[in-house]
């Protein structure tokens, strides 16, 4: 949704204490730049210094050589897999296009 990505910031040195929900940085895209946040209480680790060189591996291999950062902790209870995130993404863009096709008509 950002587009093509140009940057990654992190704000946090590593082992810096992090709660659920803090923001540890920034991704930017031609189209917009989002806040990256924890998705742990703990510590963070580090961010992934091989995207400097290649942001495309978060699209491309975001579970390999695209992971965006570390932290070491309890996750957020409220997370969900990949396969429940995926899942929600799809019923909340089939509802949106759902809705601009009422709007349409």
């Amino acid at each position: 949704m950002l587009g093509e990505l140009v940057d990654v910031k992190f704000d946090l040195k590593p082992e810096a204490s992090v709660q659920v929900g803090d923001i540890v940085g920034s991704i930017e895209g031609f189209k917009a730049i989002s806040d990256i946040y924890s998705v742990a209480k703990g510590r963070f680790i580090t961010g992934n210094s091989g995207l400097t060189s290649d942001l495309e591996f978060v699209k491309e291999m975001p579970y390999n050589e695209g992971w965006i950062y570390q932290v070491a902790g309890k996750p957020d209870p409220r997370a969900m897999n990949v396969e429940a995130y995926c899942a929600l993404l799809d019923v909340t863009i089939d509802r949106i296009l759902e809705k601009q096709r009422q709007e349409e008509r």
